[in-house]
């Protein structure tokens, strides 16, 4: 579980966060949607620490994240696992050297083991006999698939995902959003993920939260995101539905 505890954030005279408290969930898919510029990637980079937050608290599993030394909360980095936007695999590494990079970084673990652990990740995420195949030779599904087995190479306790279906197709999208939400409850992580993609939402948001303007304005389920009386959630639902639609009609 992590717990945002009435968190802000400023960029010179910017509020870009402003009091913000909602806690994340073990064994669910958390899901943070808004639009551009709402505040959801500055919230995802404070909870992991690569920004510091300005007031409030951020706690993971009872530990409060964002007062400990630099050596404390490397040890809650250990179990976290990041799944960035693109996929962030290094061009000039294999498969198996991706997904051994954190391992490397983390643990004394033999070449065997990792090499042995790199292979279960590989199998989980479909992508076998994939090992010593480099980044331009995947598809970009193939890509999402690698980042995450070399997200759970470490078996976090938590897991981030920022927007893991940029720039995939409909039918790939819902391969990842399956997949993240299998390993969420396979593994009890606490998942948390930015995205817009109103699929997503409706596929795997066991938990929903809403911010506009850096302000959380809503938070609730999948089924009941539908039913919302909340004129700012309704019309970024809608936005969303008629640019997909637009999107759509293009194409075919």
């Amino acid at each position: 579980m992590i717990e945002v505890v009435h968190v802000s954030k400023h960029f010179s005279n910017e509020t870009v966060l402003k009091d913000i408290t909602v806690t994340f969930e073990r064994g669910k898919t958390n899901l943070v949607i808004g639009q551009s510029g709402s505040g959801k990637t500055v919230l995802l980079k404070c909870i992991v620490g690569l920004l510091e937050v300005d007031e409030g608290d951020i706690i993971y599993d009872g530990v409060v994240f964002n007062k400990l030394n630099f050596k404390d909360k490397k040890s809650i980095r250990k179990e976290i696992g990041m799944l960035f936007q693109g996929g962030a695999l290094f061009d000039s590494l294999t498969v198996e050297e991706n997904i051994i990079y954190p391992m490397d970084m983390f643990t004394r673990m033999t070449t065997e083991e990792k090499k042995e652990r790199a292979n279960f990740c590989l199998k989980r995420v479909n992508m076998e006999n994939s090992n010593h195949l480099y980044p331009d030779e995947l598809s970009g599904g193939m890509k999402k698939r690698v980042a995450i087995a070399r997200a759970i190479a470490l078996n976090p306790k938590y897991l981030f995902c920022d927007e893991p279906n940029s720039g995939l197709d409909p039918k790939t999208s819902i391969v990842i959003d399956k997949l993240i939400l299998e390993l969420t409850e396979e593994f009890n992580m606490t998942t948390i993920v930015n995205t817009h993609d109103m699929n997503s939402v409706m596929e795997i948001g066991s938990k929903v939260v809403f911010i506009a303007n850096g302000m959380k304005c809503w938070e609730g389920t999948n089924r009941e995101i539908l039913h919302s009386d909340n004129q700012v959630l309704n019309d970024f639902i809608f936005a969303n539905s008629l640019a997909k639609h637009v999107k759509n009609t293009i194409k075919n």
